[in-house]
């Protein structure tokens, strides 16, 4: 069977690339980043592939304000093929800085899918700091992303991952199930004294969704989550194995994301 095709976007700024081609192809696909200057040159290239993914890093340096300016080039020069995209069969990934473009593109929650209006934010943490740590979540949506998912750990980076939006906003995303992970005590998290919320994201929300779950914007990185020795607790899960007579695994809970898509196209 032909291995799906995923774009990985690349670009001034950008800094997760490679891992997250490596984790797409681990899953099984043919992933290749395109710099969005090749895309800007040639669009309907975007047509040749089933995924897209919008990866981590500081796009532009994130000078005037985390994802606008990598968003702002998309729209003024890809949109219209973006839009093809993403009305048809396509699935779309953004993490972290990706996360951050697709919501300042309004590509989610795209409300009575209304793609283009920009209906949240990401602002900074309440902390007023940069928070790379680990984070546990629970599932709450029926995207094809996290099918099979109930909760995941996952690390996370960043400054500005503090989603915002008015009551009305916030209880359609509650109604339509669009909060696609949701911030909780876990595995991780109970064996240190961090805050459950990292950043103080409104009602704890870590990812979202568009309504018919295809494009998922997260902030915690599943990329940096593919083995089992990225956890930050393995030595002592590897002691508890070893105790029960059980086999190591060899990936971590991030890996279940990138198999997802692979899987949704077979």
């Amino acid at each position: 069977m032909k291995k799906p095709r995923v774009l990985v976007f690349g670009g001034f700024g950008l800094n997760c690339e490679d891992e997250t081609k490596f984790a797409f192809d681990l899953a099984g696909s043919d992933a290749r980043i395109v710099h969005v200057n090749d895309l800007v040159v040639n669009p309907k290239k975007l047509r040749e592939y089933k995924v897209l993914a919008f990866p981590g890093g500081f796009s532009y340096g994130d000078d005037t304000g985390s994802g606008n300016a990598y968003a702002n080039k998309v729209r003024n020069h890809l949109w219209l093929e973006i839009l093809r995209c993403v009305k048809r069969d396509t699935l779309v990934i953004g993490i972290c800085n990706g996360c951050q473009i697709l919501v300042s593109l309004g590509l989610v929650p795209a409300l009575n899918g209304k793609f283009g209006k920009r209906e949240v934010a990401l602002l900074h943490n309440s902390s007023t700091k940069y928070v790379a740590r680990w984070t546990d979540m629970k599932r709450e949506s029926n995207t094809p992303w996290l099918a099979g998912i109930s909760h995941i750990s996952l690390p996370i980076a960043h400054g500005e991952g503090r989603l915002y939006a008015s009551d009305e906003i916030l209880n359609v995303l509650e109604k339509k199930h669009l909060i696609a992970l949701r911030y909780e005590k876990g595995l991780v998290s109970s064996y240190s004294s961090l805050p459950i919320n990292p950043t103080g994201t409104l009602r704890d929300i870590a990812a979202i969704t568009n309504e018919n779950g295809r494009i998922l914007g997260m902030m915690p990185h599943p990329e940096r989550a593919l083995f089992f020795t990225q956890l930050p607790n393995w030595t002592f899960l590897k002691e508890h194995y070893e105790r029960q007579g059980k086999k190591l695994p060899i990936y971590g809970p991030g890996f279940e994301i990138f198999k997802n898509a692979i899987k949704y196209f077979r």
